[in-house]
């Protein structure tokens, strides 16, 4: 029998990269899946090759009424909730922390952390309501569990995560649902290399102790252990998937050509959201 048969699964950031490689998994474990994307375009595509058990609505996940629709649509479409993989995010401000714009910051972690809230809090409603208990992941990162392994605010949203993953695990635990985190580390996707595979390739060789290139399967096979009964007796945890990088010491940011000349450099970046990024040169 597949993992999941039966479960109804909410993926935030499901349009690509780790989210979408999480829904295919979840799907062909028998799950019905509803991908939340702030991308309608490869929201749509996705959803659509995915066949029925797939359903796509644009979500961004700083606004309440999005999160909350989303939740709502997995209930209508598929009559029940089991799992909320809170895993949308984006690359978020840079630049030197005297430079850096306040509502670059505010909206990395409107992303990266409300994002995650309003996740959790929708969910919860839901999963309390339905009297069934269930599982909540969130995409936390190894950035937030120390320096050297991204900007300033990505790595302070995701330290946020880590903790909310692990107060929200005990207040929820009465309900018989569980909340953990996943700490990604290199992971090959679009939001990591932005389009320079080769420069990936090369930093992932150069200071990952795994030689093997991090992949969205990676992440999906965690997700789904969180998500299945295997994982029954887990909650509060963060677990990392990075091919012993932490263990090491991260000292990867600055190191890919996208992030290498981000001290000369001010501004946003919003991922695969189909936003372009803001980026101006600072004078010196």
């Amino acid at each position: 029998m597949s993992q999941l048969e039966g479960r109804v699964a909410v993926i935030t950031g499901a349009a690509s990269g780790m989210g979408l490689a999480t829904a295919e998994r979840f799907i062909a474990e028998g799950a019905s899946v509803v991908i939340a994307d702030f991308n309608a375009t490869n929201g749509h595509a996705a959803a659509e090759r995915l066949g029925d058990r797939c359903r796509f609505t644009k979500c961004d996940v700083a606004v309440e009424d999005d999160v909350a629709a989303a939740i709502a649509l997995a209930t209508d479409a598929f009559g029940r909730l089991d799992i909320v993989f809170n895993n949308a995010g984006v690359g978020g401000a840079f630049g030197p922390i005297t430079e850096i714009n306040a509502d670059d910051w505010d909206t990395t972690f409107a992303i990266l952390t409300k994002g995650v809230f309003l996740g959790i809090k929708h969910a919860a409603r839901a999963l309390i309501a339905q009297g069934t208990g269930g599982s909540i992941i969130n995409t936390a990162s190894i950035a937030g569990r120390g320096g050297g392994a991204g900007p300033q605010a990505y790595s302070a949203a995701k330290a946020a995560v880590i903790n909310l993953t692990k107060t929200t695990a005990v207040e929820l635990a009465e309900h018989g649902i569980r909340v953990n985190a996943i700490c990604p580390g290199l992971i090959y996707t679009p939001l990591m290399h932005s389009g320079d595979v080769d420069d990936a390739d090369r930093v992932m060789q150069e200071f990952q102790p795994l030689k093997m290139r991090g992949e969205g399967h990676h992440i999906a096979g965690c997700a789904l252990w969180l998500a299945s009964d295997d994982s029954a007796f887990v909650s509060g945890e963060e677990i990392t998937v990075d091919g012993a990088l932490m263990a090491s010491g991260p000292r990867i940011h600055g190191q890919a050509k996208n992030t290498r000349n981000l001290h000369r450099n001010v501004g946003i970046a919003y991922g695969t959201t189909g936003q372009p990024a803001v980026n101006t040169r600072l004078q010196r």
